[in-house]
Parts: structure tokens; sequence; C-alpha cells
């Protein structure tokens, strides 16, 4: 979710959408996704939307069984705001650190969940999870409340890269809880990657990809590290003690990703993600491909139809509104035809599949050409596709084609 709220119009009190964009409710695909604020640790690079004990203090607003209550008045909401809606296709708990939680706590949220809203058959059930924030036994109940997939957060094969990362985990941490997931029944497990970090080498880097494969994950993501203003790292960055970004550095990076991933069965379905045959993440797709879904928790964001809307970022002020009946949304925007748009065709060519070319404007088909002679897209059968040079260019590719 985006760190900090777009402008937009205040959010109503009660919550309530236009009938328009209810409409289409049915003619769309439904998700929903939990942010789950808590973390033991900041890690150096992090501005996600996260606290820590320390950071949230005694306040009893503040606290897991708080938040827990407030969740379940959000999701009262949305039942009450949506009325009917299709089957859910995919949950996703996100954070933060979801396994923070303890495990009763956080099969209770997916519980809560299914006795508001239908689940779609093989509906996917993601959480996030801390190499050292489970154990077999937690994995185990896990599975025995729904959940059918783990996104584990690695990050790097090399202790030195997790030091300048302020990860907690050691490296073999994380082939232990691959087994233990296994083991316990998950049927779908995601890596998660980073690369460019300040001391990372060439090796690390193609070690961190080989020992990810060597746990024959499904799915594997890899992002390249960006340094957010306001982070440790970036103080890090400013007073000299570490590099800062290299960016031909990181494109070498992703080229090797792209190698040795692919070498493997492994096909790029979006810039940063790659999956085995079959096992993309449906939640991250449900957003790239402009469906609905209902973001609870606090700095959560929703789309349906058209109209966004993102929640209060404190614990505290997300608990409050809602013991007071009220939405928890701070503000709000309603999309426009030409900005649904814009929108389409930014998340449209993020994807391997790309965009139909009938959703481009004829002026807009013909700025094409340029990046086409470039060798930055590919106009296969009627659809406009990214090359592995245009992935690497997409926000430019993407501002040429929409004139931005």
């Amino acid at each position: 979710m985006p760190s900090a709220p777009p402008e937009g119009l205040p959010a109503p009190a009660d919550g309530r959408l236009p009938a328009a964009a209810l409409a289409g409710l049915g003619e769309r695909g439904f998700s929903l996704y939990v942010h789950v604020p808590f973390c033991a640790s900041r890690c150096g690079y992090c501005d996600f939307n996260t606290y820590t004990a320390a950071e949230l203090g005694a306040a009893p607003g503040n606290s897991q069984d708080a938040y827990l209550g407030a969740v379940a008045a959000e999701l009262d909401l949305a039942v009450s705001v949506l009325g009917p809606t299709p089957p859910v296709q995919s949950i996703f708990f996100g954070g933060g650190t979801p396994t923070m939680l303890p495990a009763p706590a956080l099969s209770g949220l997916l519980t809560a969940i299914t006795q508001r809203f239908e689940l779609a058959p093989q509906a996917e059930v993601t959480t996030e999870a801390n190499p050292e924030s489970v154990d077999a036994a937690y994995l185990e109940q896990l599975v025995a409340a729904g959940f059918n997939r783990l996104s584990l957060g690695m990050q790097s094969a090399r202790p030195g890269v997790l030091a300048v990362l302020e990860r907690r985990h050691t490296p073999g941490r994380v082939a232990e809880v691959v087994r233990q997931a296994r083991a316990a029944g998950f049927g779908s497990i995601s890596l998660d990657l980073i690369y460019g970090a300040p001391t990372e080498s060439a090796a690390d880097w193609q070690a961190s990809l080989e020992t990810a494969l060597s746990l024959s994950p499904e799915h594997v993501s890899a992002y390249s590290l960006t340094i957010e203003d306001g982070t440790r790292l970036a103080a890090r960055v400013a007073r000299g003690e570490v590099a800062g970004i290299d960016e031909d550095q990181q494109a070498d990076r992703y080229q090797v990703a792209e190698d040795v991933l692919s070498a493997a069965g492994y096909a790029n379905y979006e810039i940063s993600n790659w999956a085995l045959p079959g096992q993309e993440c449906r939640h991250n797709l449900a957003y790239w491909r402009g469906d609905d879904w209902w973001g609870i928790g606090p700095g959560a964001h929703s789309h349906v139809g058209g109209v966004r809307w993102w929640n209060v970022r404190h614990p505290r002020d997300y608990t409050a509104g809602l013991i007071d009946g009220l939405s928890p949304a701070q503000g709000r925007e309603v999309l426009s035809p030409e900005e649904r748009h814009v929108e389409r065709v930014l998340l449209g060519l993020r994807l391997a599949e790309g965009l139909d070319a009938s959703e481009l404007s004829p002026v807009e088909s013909a700025r094409l050409a340029g990046p086409v002679a470039d060798g930055l897209v590919n106009l296969p059968a009627g659809r406009v596709q990214l090359t592995r040079a245009g992935r690497l260019l997409a926000d430019g590719v993407i501002r040429r084609v929409l004139d931005m």
C-alpha cells in the first residue's frame, strides 16, 4: 500500500459509497486486504505504516486487543456498505508483520471474514511473515484455519546484506521455515528478495537467487531497494556511512534475476514478480487488473467501482473512530473516466500479458511507434507488451505513451 495518502476529499463518516460504484460490484473480482501494523523492530529501509511496541506505548487504543476489535467493526461496516458481494477471490494479510499476532488471533481474523463473506472455491488466502516470527506449531494453526499461501520475507541469503538492511533473521532460518510450512500443509510459498542494497556484491545477489530456488518456492518477488526519506538507511547514506543507490547496478541485478529465474522455469508475470505456471499471486493480479477490494486496518487502501479511499494511519486513531461507530476512512477520491484510463494503462503495462491495444486512443497508439522502434514494446496479436528492456524503463515508456 502507498506510504502516504494521496490528495482527496474527506470520506463520509458512515463510509457510504456512491450507487454507481456499487452497481457493477458483481461484474468484477472482489478481494480483501487486512493490514496488521505491528512489528518487532523497524528495518532501516522501511517506511511502511508499521509500529513497534516502543513506538506505540501502553495506551489502550494501541493494543493488539483494541486492533482486533476494530477490525471486526470495520468488517461489519464493509458488509453494511457493500451489501451482497461476489465471492471473495483472495484475502491478503500484510503489514507490518501479521505473524506478530498470536496464531489464534490471526486465525480468528480469518474466521471473522469467513463469517461475513462467502469465499470463492479455492480462494487464495495469504499471510506475510518474517522468518523469525513463526514456528512449526504456529504454521500448523494457520493452515487449520484456512490459510493456504505464505509470503516470506527472505530479502537476502547473505548475512552482511541482511545486516545492512537491519533484518533480524539468519539466512538458514528461511530454509527451516519453508520446511515447516511444507510440513504444515501450505500449498504455495512466495519468497521476497531485495537487490541493490549497500555492500551487496554481484556474487551476493547470485547466491540469494540460487538459495531461494533451492527451496523450491512457487513464487518469487524481487524488488530493487529504494532509499526513502526519513528512514535510518537514508540517514546513513546522507552521513556517508554506506553507499547510495546505483541504478545501473540495480538494472544489472534485475537482468540476472530474469536470467536465473526464467532458466529455472519461473515466468515474469509482472515487473517484480515471477511464478511457476499457475502460481501467480491472484491477490496482486486483482490490484493490477483493476478489480475491487476493501482494505481493512490502519492506513489500508480500498477500491470499489472507481472510488478509492484510505484509512487513518495510526492504530490509535483507527480504533477510536470505529469504537464511536464511524468509518476509519480519512479521505477518498472518485476517479474520472480519464483518470481510470490512465490507471488502466499504468497498471496493465506492468503485466506480462500487457494491455489490449484497443484500450489506447488513436493518439496514444501512434505514440507507440517510438518505444517499438527502441525495442521497448512489442505488439503481438492486438496486445501492447513491454519487452525485457522495456521493463527496466517501464515508467518512462508509460509516460511516453500517455504523454505525461
